[in-house]
Order: C-alpha cells, then structure tokens, then sequence
C-alpha cells in the first residue's frame, strides 16, 4: 500500500510540476543534453546495480520538484525513472502532514549539522546500490545569486548567467560516491532562471507564489567518467590535500574506509584502508564533481551570452 500511495504522490507532484512549465505559466523552458539523462536511466547496468546520480545547482526552493516537470508523463509511475532526494528536515520535514507527503514524495530526510554519517546519507548510498537515480545539491543549501547592476535602458540580469562559482560542496557528495558499490553515472547540471521564478526576499504572501513570466533553462551534461576519477585519485594528487577535518570517531571513519576498500574504488593504487587517506579521497572526489558542474554552468553563461 505504501508503495502505491509513494507512486500516487510522485506522479502527483510531477504532473502539477509539468503543469507550471508547459501551460503558459512561464515564458520559456529551454532544455538541453535531456538525451544524456534518458540516456542514462534506461542502461541495462542499472539493474545490476549500478545507481546515478544528477548534481546541481541550487537557485530556488522551486528546483526540486518543478525541474522534473520536463520528464516524460510515463516516468513518474516508476521509481527507476523518478530521483530520490536529500530535503533538509528544518524546511520541509516541519510536521507530521508535511514529513509523510515528502517521504512518500522520495524525499531522504537530511539533518543539517549532523554531518556525513547519517542515516540520510547511508539510504542514498543503498539506493545506488539498488541502481537507483538519487539527486543531490552538492552546496547544500539554496545559493541564490545577486544581480549584476544593469546598463541603461537594460534589464537586470542574474550573476548566475555570466559566473559559475558555488559555495563548496559538502563531503557528504563525495562519501556517496566513494562507497557506492559500482561506479555510480554521475551527470552535471545546470538551471537558470528558477532563482527569478522564486526570489528570496519577498514578503508574505508573495514569497510563497512562483512568478509568472520568467525564462527558464536546464542543461544536463556528459556523464562524468569513472575512468577519469580513478586516473585524477593518485597519491601525489591525495598527499597535497588536507581531509576534510571532520569531527568523527575512529570507528566511523574506519566503517567508511572498509566500505570504500570494498566498493568500485578499492583495488586502485590509492589506500583507501587509512582513515585519514579516506578523508583525502573525499575531499578530491567532491572537487573533482563540483568542477564538473562549475565547467557546465560557465558553458551555459557563455552559450546564453551569445545569443
């Protein structure tokens, strides 16, 4: 029954989502590289366990779920073809009414503060592990950009058009990664105009209304290879890093060593049997995917600035 109501509400919230971007509501939805993402949920090796992940961006408390109104209607029945989500539990998980419809929604309850040993973490690894797709904000929080001051007679135009530096990543990116079983696909992305469709800083009751007639756009790019992370995760490189100067027990730390050991990662030249060389590993992986994702966004400002 659980999964039932679990489908109902997905298909729910993805219809409604659909709603908003093909009915007018907004000015534009420009899509590109969608083929990398249908590309990727539909690989036989999903079923053999190999899980994706899709990073993003985060401009607005609209992203997730409005993003995936861009899917096909058939997919929201299917769990395979619908993400799971990290959702801070001090925003959505508020009360009983709101934490059962997020759970049912595929949304893994997060707890800020609580760092990257947390149950929330521990699921989206186990859902890759299942081959499943799992969705992650790599800053963790919305990172709503400023405007740029405009020319005379011209409009105000988001900083996230022309700059693609975000906050760090959180670690808790590279730990999933790290101990998925197999390489999980990972696709960059990349939104724009969601930051003008919900804008901090308006008063009630307006900061709860999306904006009518904004330009919306969503880029996916290439899967980031597997081959290309191992080849970057060389001692030299690792031995240059601080860890991430996490606050974790021994035993902690030693489980998430075991794990990586035991996951695609173990069996390279790294040793990932060192908790602290773990801690490095973390750190190199999450840069090399926050790059990824930075080195998209500047290709969408430079294609956007062309136009």
């Amino acid at each position: 029954m659980s999964g039932l109501v679990s489908s109902l509400t997905v298909t729910a919230i993805g219809l409604a989502s659909k709603a908003l971007l093909s009915l007018g509501y907004c000015r534009s939805v420009t899509v590109n590289g969608f083929h990398h993402l249908v590309d990727a949920l539909h690989r036989e090796e999903r079923n053999n366990g190999r899980g994706v992940i899709t990073m993003c961006n985060h401009i607005s408390t609209l992203d997730d779920p409005v993003v995936w109104g861009i899917l096909p209607t058939q997919y929201y029945w299917n769990t395979r073809t619908t993400r799971w989500v990290l959702g801070a539990s001090d925003i959505i998980f508020t009360n009983p009414v709101f934490s059962t419809f997020f759970r049912n929604g595929q949304v893994l309850e997060t707890f800020r503060g609580k760092g990257i040993f947390q149950p929330a973490v521990d699921r989206a690894i186990e859902k890759l592990d299942k081959g499943d797709w799992v969705h992650l904000f790599g800053e963790g929080k919305v990172n709503q950009p400023a405007k740029l001051a405009p020319r005379e007679g011209e409009q105000v135009i988001p900083v996230s058009q022309h700059h693609a530096n975000l906050l760090r990543f959180k670690w808790g990116v590279g730990r999933i990664i790290m101990e998925a079983k197999k390489p999980p696909l990972i696709l960059p992305m990349w939104i724009t105009g969601f930051d003008e469709l919900m804008p901090e800083g308006r008063k009630f009751p307006f900061k709860f209304l999306p904006r009518r007639g904004v330009d919306l756009s969503i880029t996916f790019g290439a899967p980031i290879q597997h081959d290309e992370m191992k080849s970057a995760l060389t001692s030299s490189q690792i031995s240059k890093l601080s860890p991430d100067h996490t606050v974790f027990s021994d035993a902690v730390e030693h489980e998430s060593s075991v794990k990586t050991e035991q996951g695609w990662l173990g069996g390279t030249h790294v040793d990932a049997r060192s908790p602290l060389e773990v801690e490095r590993i973390r750190s190199l992986v999450t840069a090399i995917v926050q790059r990824r994702v930075e080195a998209l966004g500047k290709e969408v400002a430079e294609r956007t600035l062309k136009m």
